[in-house]
């Protein structure tokens, strides 16, 4: 028409099929001729895409060459794995491949990565309308590499101010994370993790959270910094762990499918002067304490140890999971009293023995830090005891733990 421009835009189906063409190996000339467009034109929007030909090396049929760290070589179609982050040409292909719709594992194979790392690109940089482009996913990451970033409880005051009332409620950071999952349930930004809210306590100029907590202490620890695992301290050798770690115990004690498995610790009293020694059973939860006459050396400890459990039937009685402490050190004399096997946790792992680690921060609730053992009297134990285990655990499906243990034990007696 007479004095109107004729402008050819590049369609989204001739991408598909040009970038196609050019991936199967056809020379971008024929490329350009078969589809009725300028090889400038072309050449220009494949760059885009990651692709850069040298002059008279593209033609004739060849794989298009693409510029590498060690030089020019021929990008290959399928993938065994790049072994690092998406770049341009990776999202070309997401690109490609979704619109001829093929499923994330598909695409995964042909691109050489894992099917999640599809599906977490795909849904990170798609569009309101479902479409994923790869300059504009290109640009989003880009954006998102960008340092030093703004905490997310610098930009969010009001996830902010619900973090620091949790807070000042004692929850601890991962139950913190537990109410927002609750009561903002349609809330993406509300959202943040354990690791951002103790980033925002413990690190200088990551939110500075404690200076807004109403009490002495921000978490019901007490900490005020973080030790790396590498820093701690490795401690002299135990030789009576040899033979008796973790690892070697049954999996019928991990998975607490058969009563009595226990794990058990020392709790200290006052200047670590005096102690009560405190067993619980994986699969019901019960609760056994005892406060030590005296001190807590192994003599004393595995005596009273033996104590505990001899008063038990031989169904409840098949192993014990101990830290590496050397209260514990006579532990074979214990396993021929009782007739149960000890196993020795790893170094600074309490998650190892987590029940155990769980009831203690329970009993503490009643013998507070700093008590003194000698002082409590035998009584004062029971009732703590007998009040734990008479508690309806969600764990339990709102059983108590001596309802629980009275069906474990009626249950192995019956088969």
């Amino acid at each position: 028409m007479d004095g109107v421009a004729v402008v050819r835009v590049l369609s989204w189906e001739f991408r598909v099929e040009a970038l196609s063409r050019v991936e199967d190996g056809e020379a971008l000339a024929s490329v350009a001729r078969r589809m009725g467009f300028n090889k400038e034109t072309l050449r220009d929007w494949v760059a885009e895409y990651g692709y850069r030909f040298r002059s008279g090396r593209h033609g004739g049929g060849a794989r298009p060459r693409v510029e590498f760290a060690d030089g020019w070589q021929t990008r290959p179609v399928v993938h065994t794995g790049h072994g690092r982050r998406l770049d341009i040409y990776h999202r070309t292909l997401i690109e490609v491949y979704r619109a001829q719709g093929k499923t994330h594992a598909q695409i995964a194979g042909l691109v050489g990565c894992s099917a999640s790392t599809i599906t977490r690109e795909i849904n990170k940089h798609r569009t309101a309308g479902g479409h994923y482009f790869a300059r504009r996913a290109q640009v989003g990451a880009d954006r998102l590499k960008r340092r030093p970033k703004m905490a997310k409880l610098e930009q969010n005051t009001h996830l902010r101010r619900v973090v620091v009332e949790c807070l000042n409620k004692h929850f601890s950071p991962g139950q913190v994370v537990l109410h927002l999952r609750r009561h903002y349930l349609d809330r993406e930004d509300m959202r943040v993790s354990h690791e951002t809210i103790y980033q925002a306590l413990y690190v200088q100029g990551r939110g500075s959270l404690r200076e807004e907590i109403r009490r002495e202490k921000a978490l019901r620890t007490g900490r005020t910094t973080r030790i790396p695992r590498s820093r701690l301290t490795t401690g002299r050798t135990r030789s009576w762990v040899e033979g008796c770690h973790i690892s070697t115990r049954p999996a019928e004690a991990a998975d607490r499918a058969v009563p009595g498995h226990w794990e058990g610790d020392l709790v200290l009293g006052a200047k670590n002067q005096s102690a009560i020694i405190t067993l619980v059973e994986r699969a019901s939860r019960f609760t056994l304490i005892r406060r030590l006459p005296a001190d807590h050396l192994t003599g004393t400890v595995t005596a009273e140890l033996v104590a505990m459990m001899s008063s038990l039937p031989q169904a409840l009685r098949k192993s014990l999971t101990w830290d590496q402490g050397d209260e514990l050190a006579r532990h074979r004399d214990f396993t021929i009293a009782t007739n149960m096997a000890v196993y020795f946790c790893d170094p600074h792992s309490p998650w190892q023995r987590g029940t155990n680690e769980n009831t203690n921060g329970l009993i503490r609730e009643f013998f507070p830090k700093g008590i003194n053992f000698r002082t409590v009297f035998d009584a004062d134990i029971h009732t703590a005891q007998d009040l734990l285990n008479i508690r309806p655990r969600a764990t339990l499906d709102g059983m108590t733990p001596a309802e629980k243990l009275d069906q474990l034990i009626t249950s192995a007696l019956t088969t």
